[in-house]
């Protein structure tokens, strides 16, 4: 098994940072080690197998989010990655087509499917070199985020929820280590009992759950990128926003930056306290939404 692991991750390494947009299947060729691990399929039973697929797409996913932040990948969208897989090891399996034909079926249907998931990153990248930059989302200091936040950890109310807490999980470690009832959501996979791998537009938030709410340049960031385009899904964040207000403690508190004034100005005064700060040589305010009733 661990031969496959290992072909998966090189082979995703071999891959990295490159523009699936353009029409140069030769750039996403199989590495040798996949090769062999091709020749070497029929040891695989039926659920190492769904094992393997399952990792490979959510090492896919890892990777297109470290290229792109604001790629987002629902329940729908992972399964269809996860037939991708599925459909790959299949091919491989009959024994009927060439490792080259293999790969460029699957890199055609990768391409299809973020085109179908994601459909602002063609017009990105269509016309973009082999190479793409990444749009990432740094792994910030606890103290770093306190400090934008402008929280008093002492007046936290529990428990605390971080959105998009980060694959370290550096915040809600911090907290716990304080002694502080503390979770995080994220799309990575965790090994930690106090970090959960969710899509923050799937995650139920529950009524009256929590006493803070905590997202630094996580939920608010993306909502504003959404608001911005076009094509955006920013009703969906607007409903999600509204439910995370929703799911506060009578005097619980959402921290958040970069601010949203174009939803705040909508909110009830008389449910809602908003608190808004500069945050130094920042071009953006942290928000604070307390709940009243």
């Amino acid at each position: 098994m661990d031969k496959f692991i290992q072909s998966i991750d090189k082979q995703i390494e071999f891959n990295q940072g490159k523009n699936i947009f353009l029409d140069k299947p030769e750039m996403f060729r199989f590495i040798n080690e996949t090769i062999n691990a091709i020749s070497n399929i029929n040891e695989l039973n039926s659920d190492s197998e769904k094992f393997l697929v399952d990792y490979a797409a959510d090492k896919a996913i890892e990777e297109f989010c470290r290229v792109n932040q604001y790629y987002s990948f629902d329940t729908k969208s992972k399964n269809e990655l996860r037939n991708i897989y599925t459909c790959l090891f299949a091919d491989i399996r009959t024994g009927m087509i060439s490792a080259e034909s293999i790969s460029k079926n699957h890199y055609k249907r990768l391409k299809d499917w973020i085109k179908n998931s994601n459909s602002f990153a063609e017009k990105i990248y269509l016309n973009s070199g082999s190479k793409v930059e990444p749009v990432v989302c740094s792994e910030y200091s606890p103290g770093l985020q306190i400090e934008i936040l402008q929280i008093e950890t002492t007046q936290l109310k529990e428990p605390v929820l971080d959105i998009g807490c980060g694959k370290q999980g550096n915040l809600v470690n911090y907290l716990c280590e304080k002694g502080i009832d503390t979770y995080g959501i994220d799309r990575f996979s965790f090994t930690s009992n106090n970090l959960f791998n969710f899509d923050w537009l799937e995650y139920d938030y529950g009524i009256e759950k929590w006493g803070a709410i905590i997202s630094n340049l996580g939920f608010s960031n993306h909502f504003k990128h959404h608001n911005l385009r076009e094509d955006g899904n920013y009703i969906e964040y607007a409903k999600k926003y509204m439910e995370i207000l929703k799911s506060l403690k009578i005097g619980g508190a959402f921290y958040y930056a970069p601010d949203l004034p174009f939803i705040e100005q909508y909110l009830d005064s008389r449910q809602f306290r908003i608190d808004k700060r500069e945050i130094g040589e920042y071009d953006f305010k942290t928000t604070k939404i307390t709940r009243l009733e």
